[in-house]
């Protein structure tokens, strides 16, 4: 994952700012109870497993979004541009939401501007927004790189007495979603960012994520035109993943932990040619990451290479695994992104190419 979400810093006006301040309208109550080997023709041999999780245990659903509620915006790696970002702030206020912007969202840091302000305060701001009683989701507005920085600067303890939240983000992301998962147990949105072009000239994605917060039972069906078997078969279990390099990357921590068994997979990635996908899956699955996995979900491969290039590869080193691999679901760095529920129990049907939640995202 090279450059992710428009690569490196981006310059321009600050004129947002006036804008950014919070919201004065009454927020909802600080209830936390409420917040609470096979051939690509071939057919997986786990489908006997179709149905179970495993072991693998559900994670606690956040309650879904309504007009009114109040959402913080925080950027936890890279800073965005001042104009898309206000740009993503006016599409979520259409929603009936009220916006916070964390105090050091359009920071930078002093010597490294790829990154948004420093460790510290980038984990003081997610830690704040998280603890706020009044916000009821936490979006990031941008990837890039930085999270792996930060994580171990947050106050996890804090957060999980703080109780449940939404959270939505992706690529560099994936690793606050690892945590949140790992530590407070709660169901995460792998979603396009607020502060990226790929959400606000999008307006497929928009929706997508707008139905995930407020409607949830309408979008329990992932698919998009062209998905289709890697590997054939039908597996059940957890969604967990996101960022394939992310997750590589996140085999050095101290509390790494591969996918627990009965787990669904999924992957994408950006700008990673396809020798360097061969690395980052041959990591993962070294470590074991995969020991558990029933099944996996591809999704976009966007400037990895040729398409067919970077298909050939996954299936080499992934299709051993015997599960069934579904590709190119339609989420990742691409064009009317899907937000995926990450911690929900769903069925994958390679075949038909889609990936089912058994619940909503949200309750």
């Amino acid at each position: 994952m090279t450059g992710n979400d428009g690569g490196g810093p981006e310059s321009g006006s600050s004129a947002v700012i006036g804008r950014l301040g919070p919201a004065s309208a009454p927020g909802r109550s600080s209830v936390i109870g409420r917040r609470g080997r096979t051939s690509e023709s071939g057919s997986s041999s786990v489908i006997g497993r179709s149905g179970q999780t495993s072991g693998a245990a559900e994670r606690i659903r956040p309650e879904r979004l309504r007009p009114g509620d109040l959402v913080a915006l925080v950027a936890p790696a890279g800073p965005p541009p001042p104009e898309v970002l206000q740009a993503g702030i006016d599409i979520v206020q259409s929603w009936g939401l009220r916006v916070r912007v964390g105090k050091h969202v359009l920071d930078r840091h002093p010597t490294l501007d790829y990154l948004a302000g420093s460790d510290a305060d980038r984990a003081a701001d997610l830690q704040d927004a998280w603890c706020d009683p009044e916000v009821a989701a936490v979006f990031c507005v941008r990837g890039g790189y930085g999270c792996l920085r930060m994580v171990d600067l947050v106050d996890w303890s804090a957060m999980a007495a703080a109780g449940p939240k939404v959270f939505a983000g992706s690529s560099d992301v994936t690793v606050l979603h690892e945590f949140i998962g790992a530590r407070l147990g709660l169901v995460t949105l792998f979603a396009p960012m607020l502060a990226t072009l790929a959400f606000t000239a999008d307006e497929q994605a928009q929706r997508h994520l707008r139905s995930t917060l407020f409607d949830p039972d309408a979008v329990r069906v992932l698919t998009r035109p062209g998905a289709g078997p890697l590997v054939a078969g039908k597996a059940s279990g957890v969604v967990v993943g996101g960022n394939a390099s992310l997750l590589a990357a996140g085999l050095a921590a101290k509390a790494a932990l591969p996918a627990p068994d009965g787990a669904i997979a999924v992957l994408e990635d950006v700008n990673e040619d396809p020798y360097r996908l061969d690395a980052i899956v041959t990591k993962l699955l070294r470590a074991g990451w995969f020991d558990g996995v029933t099944g996996i979900a591809l999704g976009s491969w966007a400037d990895c290479g040729e398409l067919a290039h970077v298909r050939a590869t996954l299936l080499d080193r992934l299709g051993g695994l015997g599960v069934p691999i579904a590709w190119e679901l339609g989420f990742g760095h691409c064009p009317a992104a899907l937000t995926v529920p990450l911690g929900l129990v769903a069925d994958l049907d390679a075949v038909a190419g889609t990936l089912t939640m058994r619940s909503s995202a949200l309750r």
